[in-house]
């Protein structure tokens, strides 16, 4: 019986969950690593909530808190996805993946090398094929969203939010001031604009915009003033609060399109 492929994705936020899914769908053994305290304001859409919950289902796809290697393998036996705090991804030491994917999304590099895993992938800009990874991903919504570099990299950061449902900037919540945040509202809960949907260090933070809450960041985090903190959605579709975004979905194919060009050695 041929193997399946093992894939350590770096990053358990909810587009590194996008492509993680897509990967267990198509019936690659995957591992996530995520650092000790997530920041991903996509909660409910994310495996990164296995740090601090102990698992995470997103579309029928579990994933659990692991520590060991031991634990990791039991876990994938089971078809579940094994979730690391390990900020370093260390422990592709000893799991030795076949594909190593930086799903990170911090707009640059933190460390991933070409000589990581037999093929590497970055997502999103900060990366060349060729440099530091086999392949690159475009996260930048529009025409060319999922779309595999093979040479340079992807379109560079604008620092605009994408456009959705006519909002840019104004659909994300941020911290009005250092320190402890503390949401006054929920994940699903609809809001108008000016309404006090979080605090940070005691702050108010108000909507911006009318709409539904996609994101939120869970109670008790630090955070810094500016800080993105959740997002709101002119949309107001509910069910999009718990189901893997178009972006997700489509950067996650991209990943898809190159892990397997790889496996059947046509890369």
């Amino acid at each position: 019986m041929r193997l399946k492929l093992k894939i350590l994705i770096k990053g358990a936020g909810d587009l590194a969950t996008g492509i993680g899914w897509r990967l267990r769908r198509a019936g690659y053994e995957v591992i996530m690593t995520e650092i000790q305290t997530p920041t991903t304001v996509r909660r409910t859409v994310a495996f990164s909530r296995a740090v601090y919950e102990g698992e995470a289902v997103v579309e029928g796809i579990c994933a659990v808190r692991c520590g060991t290697k031991g634990e990791a393998e039991a876990a994938l036996k089971e078809g579940k996805i094994p979730v690391f705090m390990d900020e370093r991804a260390e422990i592709r030491k000893e799991l030795k993946p076949e594909v190593l994917v930086d799903g990170i999304i911090a707009k640059r590099n933190l460390g991933t090398k070409l000589t990581d895993a037999p093929f590497v992938i970055g997502v999103g800009p900060g990366f060349t094929a060729g440099k530091d990874c086999h392949a690159v991903i475009e996260t930048k919504r529009g025409h060319f969203l999922g779309r595999v570099i093979r040479e340079g990299g992807a379109i560079p950061n604008t620092g605009v939010p994408g456009n959705i449902g006519g909002y840019t900037t104004e659909r994300i919540i941020r911290a009005a001031a250092d320190g402890i945040f503390e949401p006054v509202v929920q994940i699903g809960d609809t809001v108008e604009k000016g309404q006090i949907v979080a605090r940070s260090g005691g702050a108010d933070i108000l909507a911006q915009m009318p709409g539904i809450v996609r994101g939120m960041l869970q109670a008790g985090v630090s955070v810094v003033s500016g800080m993105k903190c959740g997002d709101i959605d002119a949309r107001s579709e509910r069910e999009h609060c718990y189901t893997i975004s178009d972006k997700a979905r489509a950067i996650g194919g991209g990943v898809l399109e190159a892990v397997s060009a790889y496996e059947h050695n046509v890369w």
